[in-house]
């Protein structure tokens, strides 16, 4: 499985977000502790953090341990929001910068952690309900993780919050197969994200709220999400958990 994090709180550096404690983002792309089958996630990364309001976005196909020279610039950029995922590709899909995430449209950046079951028998109806969206190329991307994005896309360009977006896109899905569907999304100012089928923790401190799929280190503090359960978290607002 995959493995991603989202953080909001006081600027930081993308090195600290990334490669800090001992069970970073960096240390579950070799040795995730909370696994569901797979003891890699190493086909791929991507951090997405945002300037002036707007999402940048830095991916690779590679390892993100293999990855020295982001590990330097990862130390010179820094963020008070940001999105970083490091991917398990699922068997019949290509390890390609394209498939890396997070994926990204408008203010929105996305992460999909897990695997949509029968893909090939569902993926025209997913996007069917996605509807018309040429110009969103991560929407096209070889991956089942992609219709998804796009629906989320639909739902917040419909007036939908962070959230309800993505509990919309999970609610869809799961009428039509089974699945794994731990989501994670921001807008620049809030976070939200799903658990279904997949681990998820929360750490809310006085100033910064992470939500991630393994805790990084073994401080106290760090929450579990009960499974099928939507997480939404802000600056002003906290973390808010509702069953799904």
């Amino acid at each position: 499985m995959c493995r991603h994090l989202g953080y909001i709180g006081p600027e930081r550096t993308l090195h600290s977000l990334v490669y800090e404690g001992e069970y970073s983002l960096e240390h579950q792309a070799y040795a995730p502790r909370m696994t569901q089958g797979n003891l890699l996630n190493a086909d791929g990364y991507g951090a997405g953090w945002y300037q002036d309001g707007a999402p940048v976005r830095f991916r690779r196909a590679q390892p993100l341990w293999t990855d020295q020279s982001f590990r330097e610039i990862a130390g010179a950029v820094r963020a008070s929001c940001a999105v970083a995922a490091i991917r398990s590709a699922t068997i019949g899909f290509p390890v390609d910068e394209s498939c890396a995430q997070p994926f990204r449209e408008g203010p929105w950046l996305f992460s999909h952690n897990g695997k949509v079951e029968g893909f090939a028998g569902v993926e025209a109806k997913l996007r069917e309900l996605a509807g018309d969206l040429a110009g969103v190329p991560d929407a096209r991307a070889p991956l089942d993780s992609a219709p998804l994005f796009a629906l989320a896309v639909r739902n917040w360009r419909g007036g939908a919050s962070l959230g309800d977006g993505l509990a919309a896109v999970v609610g869809a899905v799961t009428g039509l197969t089974g699945g794994r569907y731990n989501l994670l999304a921001s807008d620049g100012t809030a976070l939200a994200a799903t658990t279904w089928g997949d681990s998820l923790f929360v750490r809310e401190d006085a100033d910064a709220i992470r939500i991630v799929s393994e805790p990084l280190d073994d401080r106290p503090g760090w929450r579990p999400v009960p499974d099928r359960s939507l997480v939404t978290a802000g600056p002003q607002s906290g973390v808010r958990i509702d069953p799904l």
